[in-house]
């Protein structure tokens, strides 16, 4: 039985995670964590959102490595926001507990020491800007077409709803990432954000990223290969969150064939690398 600690507990995504672990015959809640100092603390999760008892109280995240011990958690999963999730990597790191984390909007520096933690922490780790099971189906897409399709002008969009915070979208950012390594481009240098005025002639070596928001948009990602006469369209759109939870579950049931000490990606989850 995978005993499985979840962050952001009575959030939109925690409590949804949580009803599908539940469900799970393999695995068993042992954990529920929410913002530090918390109102919540010390209630019943299952109360909270809204399923009756299930005998885990809330805690809040200043106790976190107290909690991760008590509950012998062997997994931590974190949806929260990039500061909170930062801290509860380096925590679960340093004392051995695995982490699944759909959190995005991490800075280079902190991604970099999140590398050194899970290294540290000699643990396995899936970090993934999107658990969806079809949007890394997309990266694998993206990574093979890329190189045909060298010569086409690239723009990538990503529409979310009015609530999300960071822009563009992590999803947006990694589709980015692997357009530019498989140009041999440098990302910090060919990423143009939107564009507005008197920008001049589109250069060949810039990929365009443009965010929309509003209503309650889950997530569509499109990437434009626009040549001469023609154009190619890649489009992932998210009608719900059950296909990010449904990544989860698909990390958790694999993480513990994952190589320890590495940050791992949905990629290897499916292997599709």
């Amino acid at each position: 039985m995978l005993k499985v600690a979840v962050t952001g507990a009575a959030g939109r995504m925690g409590s949804g995670i949580i009803k599908k672990i539940l469900e799970q015959e393999n695995m068993e809640l042992v954990a529920a964590i929410e913002m530090p100092n918390t109102p919540l603390a010390s209630k019943d999760i299952g109360e909270v959102i809204g399923i009756g008892k299930i005998g885990v109280k809330i805690t809040g995240a200043e106790k976190l490595e107290e909690t991760l011990k008590l509950s012998n958690a062997e997994v931590l999963v974190d949806f929260t926001i990039a500061p909170a999730a930062y801290e509860a990597i380096k925590v679960a790191s340093s004392i051995g507990v695995n982490l699944i984390v759909g959190t995005t909007g991490f800075t280079d520096e902190q991604t970099k020491n999140i590398a050194k933690f899970v290294k540290g922490g000699n643990i396995k780790a899936v970090i993934a800007s999107n658990m969806s099971i079809g949007v890394n189906v997309f990266f694998k897409l993206l990574k093979d077409l890329t190189p045909i399709l060298a010569d086409f002008d690239i723009e990538i969009i990503e529409s979310h709803h009015n609530q999300k915070k960071d822009a563009p979208s992590g999803t947006a950012m990694t589709a980015f990432e692997v357009i530019a390594n498989e140009l041999e481009r440098n990302p910090t240098e060919v990423g143009v954000y939107g564009r507005e005025g008197l920008v001049g002639k589109r250069t060949k070596e810039e990929i365009g990223l443009h965010a929309v928001r509003g209503g309650d948009i889950v997530g569509e990602h499109t990437v434009l290969y626009v040549g001469q006469g023609e154009r190619l369209e890649i489009t992932h759109k998210a009608h719900n969150r059950e296909v990010f939870i449904a990544g989860v579950i698909r990390a958790l049931n694999t993480i513990n064939s994952l190589e320890s000490g590495k940050v791992s990606d949905m990629a290897d989850v499916l292997g599709i690398k």
